[in-house]
């Protein structure tokens, strides 16, 4: 691919794990790769060998977020993909700075808000929003659009569930809202990768993913990457169905809530007047 056919791709959550694979591997396609993470030193360490620029904003804080879209309009007049790929698993029940429980707003609220804040220029580039999602929607979440919080009923599991189903809802309901002006959006499972986005939490995920035996039984970063890299390389409606969630690359089964565009619906308008929208 030539410098001027290379798209702008802005990866979150790409200081490691997958994100810090589809970066390579977009780098490698030829690809104009921006590196979003929340450590400096990891989040550089993954953009230099590759000559990427790079951002820095911990989802936690939505002020930063609101700082890194602001970063990223004034830098980059085209942005063809945002994956909004950060996010985590977390241990007991705890609240960000900004009064949310911390697994609903980095999974979720906040790449609402940095997708929507980026919404002119995501239209005016054609461009996709690509969701990492999780099995997790199907087999963990309580969705509770009433207790989106967890303020009534809380595990770290069931709310890690219910923020990637918020995920694949989001999916649904921004292509029903911004598919007529060009905008794409797809979400999608990479795997039970072996990263380290279940270091902060506790019980059998921390277990799973950080235990070297168990380890061994999960997805390689590289593979659940390839997963990302797919679908930023394809073709919307060519290669891959927008409004759909995937698993290794083919449309996949997700929570039977995903289905129902009222409550996809009602968690948009919750989200932006949680944020401020």
């Amino acid at each position: 691919m030539t410098d001027a056919a290379a798209r702008t791709i802005v990866i979150t959550g790409a200081s490691d794990g997958i994100g810090a694979a589809a970066a390579h591997q977009l780098h490698d396609a030829g690809e104009r790769v921006v590196v979003v993470g929340r450590d400096p030193a990891k989040t550089r360490a993954v953009a230099d060998p590759i000559g990427a620029p790079w951002h820095l904003a911990d989802f936690g804080e939505l002020s930063q977020v609101r700082e890194l879209a602001a970063s990223l309009l004034e830098r980059y007049p085209r942005i063809d993909v945002l994956a909004n790929n950060a996010g985590g698993i977390f241990g007991d029940r705890a609240l960000t700075a900004d009064g949310f429980e911390k697994t609903f707003q980095v999974n979720h609220l906040a790449p609402f808000l940095l997708t929507n804040l980026l919404r002119e220029r995501l239209v005016d580039s054609g461009a996709a929003v690509i969701q990492t999602s999780s099995i997790a929607a199907r087999r963990f979440a309580r969705f509770d659009i009433d207790d989106l919080q967890g303020e009534r009923h809380y595990s770290a599991g069931a709310a890690y569930g219910n923020a990637k189903l918020a995920n694949v809802l989001f999916t649904k309901e921004l292509q029903r809202r911004w598919g007529g002006d060009g905008v794409n959006a797809v979400a999608f499972h990479p795997g039970a990768v072996a990263t380290s986005f279940a270091s902060a939490s506790q019980g059998p995920w921390r277990f799973i993913y950080t235990n070297p035996v168990s380890r061994r039984l999960l997805t390689s970063t590289e593979t659940g990457g390839s997963r990302l890299t797919w679908l930023a390389l394809g073709t919307p409606g060519v290669d891959w169905q927008p409004g759909q969630y995937y698993e290794r690359n083919r449309i996949g089964r997700t929570n039977k809530a995903a289905d129902d565009p009222l409550l996809a619906r009602r968690l948009w308008d919750r989200s932006a007047a949680l944020v401020g929208l």
